[in-house]
């Protein structure tokens, strides 16, 4: 019975990190749409029927609505959340609001409102994250092997014990966490690690194995191994705090890190590797909101950092009904000069639709079971 009951105790946390994440990506579109002189009809946190809300002196409307799962900004002249277009309402419109509707904005302006709600996940996460390495820096370990593993990945590549790990698939290593995360990340994928011995740099190439862990809450996960340890005394460990300017460059490395390696997770699924355990839902979000907040606030400030710059990168996915998919038209309607024919695009919304919820089907049932 815990799938029934234990969310409720997930609601605060979970509530807090998704409808910040919504706010942001939302306001992305709603700021942008009002530079470009778009009317707007509503601003949604949730979907279904609406809780509290209010009109303000443009007329749109900022609510609260029942179903807290995501969110919208609603144009005039739109049928749905979707946007998809309202024949009835564009018809007859006044001259003076034609010229303020979204579907009559050049292709340009439709592209960069559709963007803009992802790109400001991107922002916040970066703004997030540089936040907190500004201020609680970072502790590190020394990138150090002690010893190698026989008959392991990392011994079979030539890594040796001593050996100081420079950089692992382009990212430079501050510490020996960073290297044991590009490793866990990339199971079953071929990495490129740097080694400094005795002064020397050295290229290794290796694919770490698959291998399930649990954490301390009891969820699994696949993780890669390469078969290296290193013994941490207390001494070894260091906190450092990186300078403005360093830390803006750090943080545009981790939030590299996350794309890459969210889209190599992505990618796996397309080539039979992918781990659905791993997918998540509204359920799994809550549970793991619930865990991370336990462990204080700002690791789950952190996490909020992270789902954020996940969803936006979700959202650009080109499926109708994402930005990604209302993306996709408007690029086509750029190379083609013209828009797709609506039949099509209403054909491409009704497979958008199915796609989606079956993901979340799938999501929910796996949550679950």
């Amino acid at each position: 019975m815990d799938f029934i009951f234990g969310p409720l105790g997930y609601i605060v946390p979970f509530l807090l990190v998704l409808t910040i994440i919504v706010f942001v990506h939302e306001m992305g579109h709603y700021l942008v749409a009002r530079w470009n002189g778009i009317a707007i009809q509503a601003f949604s946190i949730g979907f279904g029927p609406e809780l509290i809300g209010f009109n303000d002196r443009r007329g749109t409307r900022w609510k609260l609505s029942a179903i807290p799962l995501g969110g919208y900004v609603r144009f005039v002249g739109d049928m749905n959340a979707a946007s998809v277009p309202d024949d009835e309402v564009i018809a007859n419109a006044s001259p003076e609001l034609q010229r303020q509707l979204f579907v009559n904005k050049n292709v340009w302006q439709r592209i960069s409102v559709v963007v803009a709600g992802p790109a400001a996940n991107v922002i916040f996460t970066f703004l997030v994250l540089y936040a907190l390495l500004l201020g609680y820096g970072r502790y590190t370990v020394p990138a150090v092997i002690d010893e190698v593993t026989s008959g392991s990945v990392a011994e079979a590549a030539g890594m040796q014990s001593g050996d100081v790990i420079v950089a692992v698939d382009g990212y430079e290593v501050r510490g020996f966490s960073d290297f044991q995360r590009l490793v866990a990340t990339a199971p079953e994928r071929q990495v490129t690690v740097v080694v400094d011995r005795n002064g020397t740099e050295q290229t290794l190439s290796m694919v770490p194995e698959s291998a399930t862990t649990t954490d301390r809450f009891g969820n699994t996960q696949r993780v890669g191994r390469i078969g290296v340890t290193r013994t941490v005394d207390p001494n070894d460990v260091v906190l450092y705090r990186p300078g403005p300017i360093e830390a803006v460059g750090m943080t545009f490395e981790e939030v590299r890190f996350i794309i890459d390696r969210t889209a190599a997770f992505l990618g796996d699924f397309f080539v039979g590797r992918g781990d659905v355990e791993q997918l998540g839902g509204p359920v799994k979000v809550a549970q793991v909101s619930n865990q991370v907040a336990s462990l204080g606030f700002v690791a789950l400030i952190n996490l909020m950092a992270l789902l954020s710059l996940n969803i936006g990168i979700f959202n650009l996915l080109p499926i109708p009904m994402l930005d990604g998919g209302h993306l996709a038209y408007y690029l086509i309607e750029a190379a083609r000069g013209r828009p797709l024919p609506q039949r099509i695009q209403e054909i491409g919304y009704r497979f958008g639709l199915a796609i989606v919820f079956t993901l979340m089907v799938f999501t929910l049932v796996n949550d679950i079971f």
